[in-house]
């Protein structure tokens, strides 16, 4: 095979010498020497390709976004396939807005028509309506997945966001449905709703049950892992009195809070600790609010923890009499889960760090 022959400018050459690390234009660079794209930059920029301009100029803006994130290394480092491929998912949901808007009414949840479109209690979640959100529904996806997924394994993750997006969705339609009903105002009814918030607001609450005391640097304020969820909320509400707009966004914060709040309290399955759900106090529903609230809203809660932890007043009864060897045993069962979780999350880390040093030294074995 002939070599490439390719015409450079002196100016350039000159460059080259003089910064070895600096990058020419596209067009001055070598076919086989080209940055190589993943398949889901493939794919976001695929779906642009024959539709008019005029069309897709909003579409070839979120894509080039994109794309551009996903080849800086040291930021889109570590991600795994199920999280890109949730992401390609996004932003094929907002394609399909953008190129065909009837399609919103299949998609996104319509209180007035969810019967008998049942469907989009699911597919309203994958859908973003606007440039902002599936931008910040798919960094953030890719974020919160980076983090919970050595944790919680791919499937349990994968059921984590099914669970909490379809309970918010059904909380949602139901509570546009009592709205129409005491308002009597149909834009309860035929507004459309869609959005990742729900799942993304459920991923803080992950994140302040397995990092509850890290604290982390948002907007030069330092802040607990823990207070996260409830200040999401709390600016969620408080924006809402000031943007109209912002009101039909705010049920699906609220209900992807509480909805994954109750699946991580009472039914995630934790095979290595032994365990289903969390019962520790630091994770309770007192603990979103401040320490002043708490009396009153622990017997509140303590409702719901008989009603979906179905525990009845014997049961009780017989822990009371074994007060020590119930607490011996959870006890051991919170360290050996304790012990396997940092076991997995090093093989996690570990198999992550050798996969990055793989192809570097492709790279420079390609060189030499």
């Amino acid at each position: 095979m002939e070599p490439h022959h390719l015409s450079i400018p002196s100016c350039s050459l000159s460059l080259l010498r003089s910064n070895p690390s600096a990058s020419l234009p596209l067009h001055l660079l070598p076919p086989r020497r080209a940055p190589s794209r993943s398949s889901s930059a493939r794919m976001i920029l695929g779906v642009c390709r024959g539709i008019p301009f005029a069309t897709t100029t909003r579409l070839r803006l979120i894509g080039v976004c994109l794309v551009s994130l996903m080849q800086k290394g040291s930021f889109f480092t570590g991600f795994t396939k199920l999280c890109k491929g949730l992401a390609v998912v996004l932003f094929l949901g907002h394609v399909s807005i953008q190129l065909f808007p009837s399609a919103a009414t299949y998609l996104a949840l319509i209180p007035a028509r969810t019967i008998p479109f049942g469907w989009n209690l699911i597919t309203a979640g994958y859908v973003e309506q606007t440039i902002p959100g599936v931008i910040v529904s798919i960094v953030g996806l890719l974020l919160f997945g980076k983090l919970l997924e050595p944790l919680w394994g791919a499937k349990e993750l994968l059921k984590f966001i099914f669970i909490v997006n379809i309970s918010t969705s059904f909380c949602v339609f139901v509570t546009a449905v009592i709205l129409y009903y005491l308002t009597q105002q149909e834009i309860y009814l035929y507004t459309p709703l869609s959005g990742f918030y729900g799942v993304l607001s459920g991923f803080l609450v992950g994140i302040k049950q397995i990092i509850p005391d890290q604290e982390l640097d948002l907007f030069l304020l330092k802040i607990k892992a823990k207070w996260i969820p409830s200040l999401v909320a709390f600016i969620s509400v408080s924006v809402s009195f000031f943007l109209k707009e912002s009101m039909f966004y705010l049920p699906i914060v609220l209900f992807g809070i509480y909805t994954s709040w109750i699946y991580l309290r009472y039914y995630q399955k934790r095979l290595e600790a032994g365990l289903k759900g969390d019962p520790s106090d630091e994770f309770s529903f007192s603990s979103f609010f401040p320490e002043f609230m708490r009396p009153i809203l622990d017997p509140i809660a303590s409702i719901f923890y008989k009603l979906l932890c179905g525990r009845s007043e014997a049961k009780d009864a017989l822990d009371e009499l074994l007060p020590g060897s119930d607490s011996i045993m959870a006890n051991r069962r919170r360290e050996r889960g304790q012990r396997a979780l940092e076991q997995r999350l090093a093989e996690k880390l570990a198999a992550i760090k050798s996969s990055e040093v793989t192809p570097l030294q492709e790279d420079a074995s390609t060189k030499v």
